[in-house]
């Protein structure tokens, strides 16, 4: 008896103690640091039960009395099967040790469903909140590269562009709290509404890697980036529950300055929660050992009466990139029951005013091409009214409501240099969107999800010119078409355990979309309506197969879509120097099919690695190549002839590549872990040659090693990045001779470049955590592939977290 219970339970202590006074309260705890681990997922699959923990590691477990087998979930520690029963017996207190090493993570897909990794077989990475404090990202851009296998492109400070398997900006989908954040100006370039996210608030990131239009819909061709924010927590007995934290950051590089402030009001019935951040980012100073190449020698100050161009005193200084953000997250929780649970958010982000600073970097005749080339303040509000329901019916166990309005404003400001003509162009869309999820557990091995949604775009583009001498102002061309973008889409989605050793998954989509889109032909003859309307559908069948204990194979195969928007099909945009991207009303979905295989491996108790192969081909996609406009190939635009391009389904474009991930977890708290990620992409041109795409990130890994232990942790990491060689650029990229170094032949490349960091948590009280960091130990001097921005120099972080 002995034996198996030691069997059974080999990576979990269990603590008997005083009983808390409520015998059906659970609580869980770190074995190392003995506090509460949040987010643990509690379930029972007969009767169909779950819950989570609170930020205390305490859970209502009520529900589960009679239970014979009761599932414990927590990514980075050691899962567990135990009874109902057992609980009692150990007065409903567990000890869990972490470990990295689980072959049963629960992926959490924002409330798309908990589905355990045996059976889903996309591959996915969970950031915890864990991370995020001992990393101390600076923004939630920053926050991505933790996973190790998303790349950050950044043409400015206030930025950052995520990179999944080959594909980026339109064709990655952003979810917060389970409501998709993409609009339809959400445009083919980069794109940098992700940093609208306050890192600090985020309960949990997930990626999941490849398509997943199924239950995302259009856009989600490379991956989808799930962001849940902050759950309220509710009181577990008569008293009230207050949960407070305040946490500041410095960071030398920028002379940044961030502080963060939430509290949490819990009572058994209600609950509201309070966030805000404040951040405050000075000129961000590069290393100072690489090329030379990314030093700028001069800036432009601007008078009353000319601009100026000076020497920058110091060519480290990336003038202009300051900027500062402010965020606000409230909640109001209601849960009358263990069936209802209604939650309503305001989500409301605004940074400054920001300089655009590959655009400071482009020159003519020696001198700057712009004096000014900012965004205007970035805005992003959403108001979300969400309702979840458990219990039993016959066409579903649970399902989840939710209806969301987002208000998104961006605009850019423009003037070349000793000109007095400043352009002016503001874009506001407003996003209505509904969307209906259901799950239903069929048998004991089959479970059916199935839902719906609807999303209204109202998109409207101003622009003037305005004298800035003279203070005039004239009307000119938007960049967009006054237009609604709709899209709606039913699906549905199967689980199904074939044995103990293999699961298969299968699902279909249906989405139909359409623009109604009103362009200005004041300026232009463009034609003054365009209508499109269409439709797609989509699949995927998985299959999982794990021989044994510590072996699990994974095959996906799936197809995509990308719904053209307005950007696609109405922009005005001068895309890149002597060009210019006008309207295109004709085009159509583009279309991806992929397929990946993982294998997942345990060797022994303390290695783990996990290889994946991909592959995913798009075909009708939509690309930017030359056009024409009433028979001309060129058009005078601001005062310049320019070539005229255009938005088309023109070529197609695969990706293919792997990650090889290793984690070594070694007893005392010592852990490491490396992953490397290699892709290549292949795009059609417009003369049927072949180009590297663009957003097919080169070779980068990156090696952490870390220590917990009780009140400290420590971590020393490691971020790599191979060169690319000027015949390996994209076509497109290898033009933009303005944010590359320069080879020994004066073509544009980007070499390859490392950084060393160290991190160190300390609990210095029992509420008190102070957290020390030097970033780019090495002083190097490094601009990551396609960025207009070179990164940090040497960098010392401090950060302190008081929470009662």
């Amino acid at each position: 008896m002995k034996t198996d219970l030691k069997f059974k339970f080999l990576f979990i202590i269990f603590i008997t103690c005083s009983h808390l006074g409520l015998g059906q309260i659970l609580q869980i705890i770190d074995s190392t640091t003995q506090k509460g681990i949040d987010l643990v997922d509690i379930f029972s699959e007969n009767p169909n039960i779950f819950t989570t923990t609170n930020s205390k590691g305490e859970a209502d477990v009520s529900d589960f009395k009679n239970c014979e087998v009761i599932f414990i979930r927590a990514n980075e520690h050691q899962n567990i099967t135990i009874s109902y029963k057992k609980l009692v017996d150990f007065k409903f207190k567990l000890l869990l040790i972490p470990t990295n090493l689980n072959m049963e993570e629960v992926n959490v897909s924002a409330n798309k469903w908990h589905r355990n990794e045996e059976i889903n077989s996309s591959r996915t990475t969970n950031i915890s909140q864990k991370d995020r404090n001992l990393f101390q990202p600076q923004t939630t851009a920053d926050l991505l590269a933790l996973s190790g296998k998303v790349f950050i492109q950044k043409s400015q400070q206030g930025g950052g562009s995520p990179m999944i398997r080959g594909f980026a900006t339109n064709r990655l989908l952003y979810s917060v709290d389970g409501v998709r954040m993409n609009t339809a100006i959400f445009r083919e370039g980069n794109i940098q509404n992700v940093i609208s996210l306050d890192a600090y608030t985020l309960e949990n990131t997930q990626i999941i890697y490849g398509p997943g239009a199924i239950q995302y819909g259009s856009d989600a061709i490379g991956g989808v980036m799930n962001f849940q924010t902050l759950i309220p927590n509710l009181s577990l007995n008569d008293s009230l529950l207050i949960v407070a934290n305040a946490s500041s950051r410095y960071a030398s590089a920028n002379q940044e300055f961030t502080f963060h402030g939430d509290i949490n009001f819990g009572w058994k019935k209600w609950s509201t929660l309070v966030s805000f951040t404040v951040s405050d980012f000075e000129d961000l100073q590069m290393g100072k050992n690489g090329p030379d190449d990314y030093l700028k020698s001069y800036k432009v100050t601007v008078t009353d009466t000319a601009d100026i161009v000076e020497d920058n005193l110091n060519p480290r200084i990336q003038n202009p990139s300051a900027y500062t953000q402010g965020n606000l997250m409230y909640k109001l929780r209601f849960k009358p029951n263990e069936k209802w649970d209604f939650q309503y958010a305001l989500h409301y982000s605004e940074t400054s005013e920001y300089g655009r600073y590959d655009r400071h970097l482009r020159t003519k005749n020696n001198k700057p091409f712009y004096a000014e080339w900012n965004y205007g303040p970035q805005r992003w509000m959403m108001n979300l009214f969400q309702i979840n329901y458990k219990s039993k019916s016959k066409l579903f166990d649970e399902f989840y409501i939710r209806f969301a309005v987002q208000n998104f404003e961006e605009s850019r400001i423009s003037r070349k240099l000793n000109n007095p003509i400043r352009s002016i162009q503001r874009e506001l869309v407003v996003a209505y969107s509904a969307n209906v999820d259901f799950s239903k557990k069929i048998n004991a091995s089959t479970k059916l999800y199935y839902g719906a949604e609807y999303v209204l775009n109202d998109v409207k583009s101003t622009a003037r010119d305005e004298n800035i001498y003279t203070n005039e102002n004239f009307n000119a061309q938007s960049r967009y078409p006054k237009s609604l973008w709709q899209a709606g889409g039913i699906y549905v989605s199967v689980d199904r355990v074939l044995n103990k050793k293999m699961n298969l998954g299968f699902g279909a989509r249906y989405s139909i979309f359409a623009i109604d889109a009103q362009f200005d032909t004041t300026f232009y003859a463009f034609q003054r309506d365009a209508k499109l309307k269409n439709d797609a559908l989509n699949g995927n069948i998985s299959w999982t197969y794990k021989p044994s204990q510590k072996t699990l194979i994974c095959i996906n195969l799936a197809t995509a879509f990308r719904a053209p928007n307005v950007d696609d099909l109405g922009k005005i945009f001068d895309s890149q120097p002597n060009s210019v991207t006008i309207p295109n009303p004709n085009l159509k979905a583009e279309y991806a099919k992929g397929v990946d295989l993982s294998i997942t491996q345990l060797l022994g108790k303390l290695l783990k690695l996990e290889i994946v192969g991909f592959y995913t081909h798009l075909d009708n996609a939509l690309v930017r190549r030359d056009f024409q406009f009433n028979g001309q190939d060129s058009i005078v635009y601001q005062g310049e002839t320019v070539k005229v391009q255009a938005i088309q389904n023109a070529a197609y474009l695969n990706v293919y590549g792997g990650t090889i991930s290793l984690n070594l977890k070694l007893k005392n708290g010592l852990s490491s872990q490396f992953v490397l990620n290699f892709q290549k992409g292949r795009e059609q041109l417009d003369n049927e040659t072949i180009s590297p795409s663009r957003h097919a990130a080169p070779l980068f890994l990156n090696y952490r090693l870390r220590y917990d232990r009780k009140k400290l942790s420590l971590l020393a990491y490691i971020d790599y990045n191979t060169q690319v060689k000027f015949e390996d650029l994209p076509v497109s990229e290898q033009a933009k001779t303005d944010i590359y170094a320069k080879d020994g032949q004066g073509n544009p490349y980007t070499p390859e470049w490392y950084t060393l960091n160290f991190k160190a948590n300390y609990s210095i009280l029992q509420n008190f955590v102070l957290s020390f960091g030097v970033e780019n130990i090495t002083d190097q001097r490094y601009r990551a592939y396609s960025s207009g921005i070179s990164g940090a120099g040497r960098s010392y972080v401090i950060a302190g977290k008081f929470s009662f």
